[in-house]
């Protein structure tokens, strides 16, 4: 049973978009019909199918063969209406669609008949009968060409590489040439060299540091940036597998992080978390220690609804 809609807003969003419902097939010409096609084996729907109530049944059941993959001399064909079964297409398939008395918004519901049918059980439409293929991490160490044997050689080069270091390069670099694009000028950090767009170097900054993260404790309550992301400290300390430098392990009180607490890398567990995206791993610079309690949805939505 529909869930009563009390809010008048929203009584009148559905009446707005419901007005036409009832003429919705009023442009089709009278010997024209829409109706949905269902399958006994299927949750797929095929909605509004265009048919000539003068094509016959065979025609019906070859359209109902590419949609499901039935073939005719397998499919029980029942017609329904507000979602009961009103009638029954017999054998005869040489009798046309409209002696049937089907009409715009009914629906052809296919029976598969076939106790071998591939679709049963979920053939067609579940996913998890589909074996995947997964290759191991040693596998994948072992080929060439691929993003991490690239970074690799990177890191011969440069001991300081690291992908993170590349990506923010790679997109500092597409947004200041935007930059120049758009006002002619070298961006603050870029400047041009033999003519060419180049980024400034820079020193080598040291990671952040113990002192990066004094002061918070394991336990304390904490408010993190950005987004003002409340919740507890699980850790504290260096991570090598996420970056160098020290870090402070959030567990949010809401879904807004980007871990659970296991390094993605190489499957550390740090700390737990409690569930996807209910941790973080962040610099103690962007970490508040205070009393920040969790919040209250309900006052929240409260508060808003009094807000003019």
């Amino acid at each position: 049973m529909a869930a009563q809609i009390n809010n008048q807003d929203m009584l009148a969003l559905k009446g707005y978009i419901m007005a036409q419902d009832g003429h919705k097939y009023a442009q089709l010409h009278k010997d024209t019909c829409m109706i949905d096609i269902t399958h006994s084996n299927l949750v797929q729907r095929h909605i509004e199918l265009r048919f000539d109530k003068h094509e016959k049944i065979e025609e019906l059941k070859f359209r109902i063969h590419r949609q499901t993959g039935t073939p005719p001399d397998y499919q029980k064909l029942l017609i329904k209406q507000g979602g009961q079964v009103i009638g029954e297409i017999g054998k005869d398939d040489s009798k046309m669609i409209g002696f049937y008395g089907i009409e715009s918004g009914m629906e052809i519901h296919c029976v598969d008949l076939n106790p071998y049918s591939a679709s049963a059980n979920g053939g067609y439409e579940d996913v998890s009968k589909i074996q995947k293929y997964k290759m191991s991490d040693e596998e994948y160490e072992k080929r060439k060409g691929t993003l991490r044997d690239w970074a690799k050689k990177q890191k011969e080069k440069d001991a300081n590489f690291t992908l993170e270091k590349h990506a923010a390069a790679h997109t500092a670099m597409v947004n200041a040439n935007r930059h120049y694009k758009q006002t002619g000028e070298a961006p603050p950090g870029f400047s041009f060299i033999d003519g060419k767009l180049t980024a400034d170097e820079v020193e080598n900054i040291a990671p952040p540091g113990e002192d990066t993260v004094a002061g918070i404790e394991v336990g304390d309550r904490c408010e993190v940036s950005p987004g003002a992301r409340r919740g507890t400290v699980m850790y504290v300390g260096e991570i090598e597998e996420v970056g160098a430098g020290h870090w402070v392990g959030v567990k949010f009180d809401e879904p807004v992080g980007m871990t659970n607490g296991t390094v993605k890398k190489s499957g550390k567990v740090v700390f737990d978390a409690g569930g996807d995206n209910m941790g973080g791993f962040c610099r103690g610079k962007n970490v508040k220690i205070g009393d920040f309690p969790e919040r209250d949805l309900m006052d929240e939505l409260e508060d808003s609804e009094d807000e003019l």
